[in-house]
């Protein structure tokens, strides 16, 4: 599949500045330039790309043009000591309609993860998530989907999509290849209590922003969950990230936000990221453009940073506990990692759904869900699992 038909390259003056040294960023990527072309895609292990549109973007419009204001920032910066190969593809072009942008999407993502090359995308709005969705179905993948969103995006079900309904339709969506949501960082006075409701039904995770700041370890585990994090950067607090027409005085500071999307991209599970929402006519100093910089950064440390250490059948770099409890007379098995000494543990699945939920029915937990079972007690996030197992 050739997806160089949907890029841009990158401005030939976003390459040359005096500003930037050799030891920088832009003299380290696989770029898509004018005069080199589209790169081959089995030089690189990590594809960061953006995406010019903006037209399903509620009342924030300006977000297509994200991607290159966060370049000048990325490309100044220094990388780390990584062994991962770094590519930048250019620009998702904006479609003739918003279909078409989101079948250019879909394509790209579904292809990179068919090649085992982690997406990084940037710029466009919220309604992206919706694309990178049906990049999934593509592949036929059961998905576990994190997002960061002070707001739940469910809108009304006859709305056309935009950054505020994506989440009923990919809900809606038959056949239907989520088996899990998880939103990190809701703000309550933003949130309908029917929708509140909603995801209790569904058995979706949600999260209010004051739990997870008061304990930024507790989200580790709900993103090593994840297959796809979604980042709404308005999540971000105005003074950290000013770059969005609704940004408001409370959110995640920037230093957190860099952990969560660390914390994501360290998971061997993860295959893909996308920041979205961010729009340059209102960011005070270029701030918000220094922050996804360095949130890029932070994915691409992450990544580097990956163990291998996914519980699987016949690997013995894991300690095994079988909790009795009560409820089940097999108990409740937990597993720690030899390696990083991080936790998960296994859901009952009957044997016949065990191939088509492979990946689903073992899930990250922390010691203190151990814990809980030792005292005879069912931790929340194995009955949540065991419910959409039923």
């Amino acid at each position: 599949m050739d997806i160089s038909i949907y890029f841009e390259p990158i401005p030939d003056d976003l390459l040359t500045g005096n500003e930037i040294t050799s030891s920088r960023f832009a003299d380290h990527l696989i770029v898509h330039n004018t005069r080199e072309g589209f790169p081959d895609t089995s030089m690189f292990d990590i594809a960061v790309f953006g995406v010019a549109d903006d037209r399903a973007s509620v009342a924030n419009a300006g977000t297509a043009l994200a991607c290159n204001e966060v370049r000048k920032q990325w490309y100044a910066l220094f990388p780390g000591a990584w062994q991962s190969r770094i590519a930048d593809l250019g620009n998702i072009r904006a479609g003739h309609t918003i279909e078409d942008t989101y079948y250019a999407l879909s394509s790209t993502v579904s292809y990179l993860i068919g090649n085992r090359i982690l997406p990084v995308v940037i710029g466009g709005g919220h309604d992206l998530t919706y694309a990178i969705y049906q990049a999934y179905e593509q592949l036929e993948q059961i998905v576990n989907m994190a997002v960061v969103d002070p707001r739940f995006d469910l809108g009304e079900t006859h709305d056309e999509i935009n950054s505020h309904t994506y989440l009923s339709r990919i809900i809606m969506r038959k056949p239907n290849f989520l088996f899990n949501f998880t939103n990190l960082g809701y703000q309550t006075y933003y949130i309908d209590q029917q929708a509140l409701e909603l995801m209790k039904k569904l058995f979706f995770d949600c999260y209010r922003l004051g739990s997870l700041t008061a304990n930024l370890k507790s989200a580790e585990p709900l993103l090593r969950n994840a297959d796809f994090l979604s980042f709404d950067i308005s999540a971000v607090r105005a003074a950290d990230a000013p770059g969005h027409a609704q940004a408001s005085p409370n959110g995640f500071t920037g230093e957190q936000a860099c952990q969560l999307v660390r914390y994501a991209a360290m998971s061997d599970k993860l295959s893909c990221i996308g920041i979205f929402e961010y729009n340059p006519a209102y960011d005070n100093r270029a701030l918000t453009a220094q922050l996804l910089a360095q949130m890029i950064w932070y994915a691409i440390d992450g990544y580097n940073s990956r163990k291998a250490d996914f519980p699987q059948a016949g690997n013995n770099d894991f300690i095994r506990y079988i909790v009795p409890t009560n409820d089940f007379s097999d108990g409740i098995v937990f597993l720690k990692s030899r390696k990083t000494d991080r936790w998960w543990m296994e859901v009952k699945c009957e044997s016949e759904n065990r191939e088509k939920y492979a990946g689903h029915y073992i899930v990250p937990c922390m010691y203190e869900d151990y814990k809980t079972a030792c005292n005879n007690e069912i931790p929340d996030r194995w009955w949540q699992v065991y419910q959409k197992l039923m």
